[in-house]
């Protein structure tokens, strides 16, 4: 037996004896030839996927284009809409919890692999075996059949008459309006830049619009209430309307009147208010004087300095009087009511 066939014979057994074994599912279960290191210590994490398209197991979970792993298993998940996958990491490698996964290819006719990365957020706690990372946080990058699908489609007819017929239509629009175009533009331009400059006052009054619904949505039965009060008020002015027309006519006419009588009275009203001028004038010299007669007025004949004169309960009053031509004075004591005392003259007499 010669050396080729002898080690022909050996590999044969070793396939026999691995098809023999109770774990054995498959050639999906021997690992690639120069596959990933993934350690001594392992762990396992569950990726979800809307698509996996032409993964297989054994394909390689890289992290910055560094293989650290590979794909175990890929199976229908329960909800029977997305596919699962377990990886094997390298127990070295450390992620947040929140990493996403990306199903990536390495070339135009390569091997399909999964890329794990960093989510944009900030980072949280550390990705561990038994993790699972859903379908949100999962994509795949499309498929070149996608791309020429989409390209052949739009190549055959599915987009060109389309843009045939805008570009048409824009050329017709532009044609001979250039320079209106160019303004047009250069408004845009500074309406843009004006919007810019004025940034913080629109974010201000949008938080002022959020703080006002904010308000309004704590105050809803407030709200509620005083619009239900509101209808009977309305109800009423409904029925009413008629009566409202009539009012606002008739103020349109009055307010008429009132014009005419102003215009047709206006000299009057000057030369009235001229006339008034020395008057206003002279009241305003008397500055002080003014309001200190009016005190005085309406205590007449008994101002406030009689108070100064009375001593105990009675007052002493001395009147000079001086008859006018023609006018005869009773003499004194005369005429006066019985029960009344005379009125006492003085020692040196009087007139």
């Amino acid at each position: 037996m010669t050396t080729k066939r002898t080690i022909a014979v050996l590999a044969a057994c070793c396939v026999a004896l691995t098809a023999c074994s109770s774990d054995f599912k498959g050639v999906y279960d021997l690992p690639l030839p120069g596959g990933a290191d993934i350690g001594d210590h392992p762990y396992r994490l569950t990726v979800q996927f809307a698509d996996v398209l032409d993964l297989v197991p054994q394909a390689a979970v890289k992290v910055g284009d560094v293989p650290v792993g590979r794909v175990e298993t890929i199976k229908l998940g329960e909800d029977g809409w997305t596919a699962e996958t377990v990886l094997a990491v390298n127990g070295d490698v450390h992620l947040p919890a929140n990493a996403i996964a990306r199903l990536r290819q390495s070339s135009l006719l390569g091997e399909k692999f999964i890329e794990l990365a960093p989510s944009a957020a900030k980072a949280e706690g550390r990705l561990g075996d038994g993790a699972v990372i859903p379908v949100a946080s999962t994509n795949r990058n499309p498929e070149f059949e996608e791309i020429f699908g989409a390209l052949s489609l739009l190549l055959n007819g599915g987009g060109i008459g389309q843009l045939q017929t805008i570009n048409r239509e824009l050329s017709k629009v532009m044609d001979g309006n250039e320079e209106e175009i160019r303004s047009f533009l250069s408004t845009v331009e500074q309406l843009v830049s004006n919007l810019d400059s004025h940034r913080s006052d629109i974010t201000s009054a949008l938080d002022g619009l959020n703080r006002l619904s904010t308000t309004l949505a704590n105050r809803k039965t407030q709200v509620e209430g005083a619009l239900t009060d509101l209808t009977p008020g309305l109800k009423s002015l409904s029925e009413q309307r008629t009566q409202l027309v009539s009012m606002l006519q008739s103020l349109d006419r009055l307010s008429g009147v009132g014009v005419d009588v102003i215009k047709k009275t206006r000299a009057d009203l000057v030369a009235d208010l001229t006339a008034l001028a020395p008057i206003l004038k002279r009241l305003a010299d008397a500055g002080e004087n003014l309001p200190k007669s009016l005190e005085i007025l309406p205590t007449f004949p008994f101002t406030d300095a009689v108070r100064d004169g009375i001593k105990g309960d009675y007052l002493n009053v001395y009147a000079s009087m001086i008859p006018g031509p023609g006018v005869v004075l009773p003499p004194p004591g005369e005429g006066v009511p019985e029960g009344l005392p005379t009125l006492p003259l003085p020692s040196s007499g009087g007139s």
